[in-house]
């Protein structure tokens, strides 16, 4: 073959690559239906809502979920070369696309279009066993010009790759690699197993999936075959990350041959043939793809821009209507006040009910700073956070709309004596769990990670259904990829929630919504606030009350009297008890991930380290709002002394922190000293 009919043949190609033919690339079996609503199905979604979290570093997690027809077995596997933060990615929207196609089916498997990720779930046992059920194949339809030679040299790579993939390592079953093919191509292929098989189910279940081959694609210039528990597949050009892998490619196959037998070039011909042209290529290839970026970004950057103005239109609410909604902000529509408004219910001329946050007015945060703020807010898409509507401005007001959450905040019902028999163990437990799944998408799934900073009962709504969501993100931070903590002079947030980096030294990260998170599960178990637990006739701190009660074993003594324990919610309750323990030890090093907590709370045969001592903890009995007051009037009065004679020194600055003391709210300033030899923090109580 010339060097011009080659570049003719490698030309029509490239052109003709993405002519391929694909079928739908998931399985949804009609072997049993479920209901909606049935334990099945919350055991299902139980289940798939936690498999991007628990995803190990070789990409494969399987587990199951409930308890004989209800039992749920599922896996995810994501291909050997995908990055875990890409994976996770991709089995959540596998997921949800599963869901989606695969309603009401009690078996189903989902492979992602370009194959990065399988999930699979069923009714019956799936772990170890090798599925034959049918596959679904593409191919390029693309021939070879040199099929038999094609064929030859494609069946040599399968097989070492097979062979690599099946006896090489029980933790991954994947490979991947390349060899030199006829008419100066070069053939790159993939295959891998669900590490549950065995070495000789896997070597199965790639041999059976490469028979297919000769059956449709004999020739065939690309092909991909997904089944159970693998996937085959090669093209003619590099579809894997190539970066990632680390076992050594198997030997090129034997040199081109004609068909008589006889070498038709030598090494020297073909590299002479084949640089020029490469280079060539290559340089033509980089600048076609520089101009054709160019005009993307172009065209990306207008388009961003016109998505961003369509949307902030479409999250306006004209300020007139609002005030319609709500009786013109009447006190009969308030709802409820925080430290950033006041909250009132509304209900649009439609018939939608909306709860309407009217901001105070003294922001000095401008028109612009406030939308990117919306923006963000409403990107935030969980089913355990409250989804923001939109937002109204005229003037110096500012509103933000949210939907409106049935039954309120979780402390009008956990701390009122009448509310709180209501709800039982089995509702408080998947509140918290609803609790920690919001959190855990806040911190690792949401497109930016965001630390709330004021988690407590009081800003957990309530729907209809008793789910848990989160609200009030006044006071949340934003991270940049990668990064774990931020510090901040301005510390906001509800005292007893508040972590001890936090409150003392404005440090924060995850960890302090860990904190946060434990304080939360102590008072669901408890139906007592944290700063004024009542042990017999003393009042103490919940945190001192649990820890000591853990340590003499006597936790049940924390539990609300009025849930009616079982054997099997009692040990329940101890788990959560000492779950909520790990959260708010003192050092934050030692608390849990949020991957973790959901962790303990899914599997109860996770093994739970023990607990170290909480923050805050007190020895002894002790009224919170006196014994601090008391403490820190002696303070009080030893620092004015101290600033009376240093009343020159300009070197000392105050910040403030508001604190709520059970009903009343106090204000600590701290003041530091910019003196290199007076290391020294002291906080000041003004009475």
């Amino acid at each position: 073959m010339s060097s011009q009919i080659w570049l003719a043949f490698t030309f029509l190609n490239l052109i003709n690559l993405l002519a391929m033919v694909k079928s739908q690339n998931h399985w949804c079996l009609n072997n049993g239906n479920y209901t909606s609503n049935d334990m099945y199905e919350k055991n299902l979604n139980t289940l798939l809502s936690s498999l991007s979290s628990l995803i190990d570093g070789n990409g494969f997690y399987s587990a199951s979920n409930g308890e004989n027809s209800d039992r749920v077995n599922a896996m995810a596997l994501c291909r050997g070369d995908v990055q875990l933060d890409k994976c996770r990615s991709c089995i959540n929207n596998a997921t949800e696309a599963l869901l989606q196609s695969c309603t009401f089916q009690k078996q189903a498997m989902f492979w992602a279009e370009d194959g990065d990720c399988m999930v699979r779930y069923s009714d019956e046992s799936i772990f170890g066993k090798l599925a034959t059920y049918t596959r679904n194949a593409w191919s390029i339809t693309l021939k070879s010009p040199s099929p038999k030679e094609f064929n030859t040299d494609l069946r040599t790579l399968l097989d070492n790759l097979s062979t690599q993939a099946a006896y090489g390592g029980a933790l991954k079953k994947f490979a991947a690699a390349n060899a030199t093919v006829p008419d100066f191509l070069t053939l790159y292929g993939l295959v891998q197993c669900t590490p549950d098989l065995s070495s000789a189910d896997c070597s199965d279940c790639l041999i059976q999936a490469s028979k297919i081959i000769p059956q449709c694609c004999n020739g065939n210039q690309g092909f991909v075959v997904y089944c159970p528990n693998c996937i085959l597949r090669y093209e003619i050009y590099l579809f894997y990350d190539a970066t990632s892998l680390s076992a050594p490619p198997p030997p090129l196959p034997p040199p081109l041959r004609t068909p008589q037998g006889k070498a038709k070039y030598t090494t020297q011909t073909i590299i002479i043939i084949i640089v020029p042209i490469i280079l060539g290529l290559i340089v033509a290839l980089c600048i076609g793809i520089f101009k054709r970026f160019r005009q993307n970004q172009k065209a990306k950057e207008k388009l961003e821009t016109q998505n961003e103005i369509r949307t902030v239109e479409s999250l306006y609410y004209d300020f007139n209507i609002i005030r319609a909604a709500t009786n013109n902000f009447s006190n009969a529509n308030k709802l409820g006040q925080g430290g950033f408004g006041i909250v009132y219910k509304g209900k649009l001329v439609s018939g939608q009910e909306i709860a309407v946050k009217r901001l105070s007015m003294n922001s000095r945060q401008g028109d612009l700073e406030f939308k990117n703020e919306v923006l963000l807010v409403a990107s935030l898409q969980h089913r355990n956070l409250v989804k923001l509507l939109g937002f109204s401005l005229k003037g110096n007001e500012r509103l933000l709309i949210y939907e409106f959450v049935e039954n309120g905040s979780l402390d009008h019902f956990l701390f009122d004596p009448i509310k709180r028999p209501n709800l039982d163990w089995d509702r408080r437990y998947e509140i918290i769990r609803g609790i920690a799944k919001g959190v855990l998408y806040l911190h690792e799934d949401s497109r930016l990670k965001i630390i709330h900073r004021d988690l407590k009962a009081g800003n957990i709504l309530l729907d209809g259904k008793i789910n848990p969501k989160i609200s009030d993100f006044g006071t949340a931070r934003l991270f940049v990829q990668d990064q774990t903590h931020g510090s901040t002079s301005r510390i906001i947030g509800t005292y007893g929630y508040m972590a001890p980096e936090y409150a003392f030294h404005g440090q924060f990260s995850s960890k302090s919504d860990v904190f946060s998170f434990g304080v939360v599960v102590l008072e669901i178990i408890s139906g007592q606030k944290a700063n004024s637990f009542q042990n017999g006739e003393n009042v103490e701190g919940l945190l001192s009350c649990a820890w000591k009660n853990w340590q003499e074993g006597t936790a049940a003594n924390v539990i609300d009297p009025t849930l009616r324990t079982s054997s099997r919610s009692l040990q329940d309750i101890m788990r959560c008890i000492h779950i909520g323990l790990l959260c708010v030890q003192e050092d934050a090093v030692n608390r849990p991930t949020t991957t973790s907590i959901i962790l303990m709370l899914t599997s109860l045969s996770t093994a739970l380290p023990i607990p170290s001592k909480p923050a805050f903890f007190v020895s002894s009995s002790f009224d919170p709002k006196i014994s601090v007051l008391r403490d820190l009037k002696s303070i009080s009065s030893q620092i004015k002394e101290s600033s009376n004679r240093q009343s020159s020194n300009s070197a000392y600055t105050y910040g403030m922190l508001a604190i709520v003391f059970q009903d009343t709210t106090t204000f600590l300033f701290r003041s530091s000293s910019s003196n290199k030899n007076d290391e020294l923090e002291k906080y000041v109580m003004y009475l």
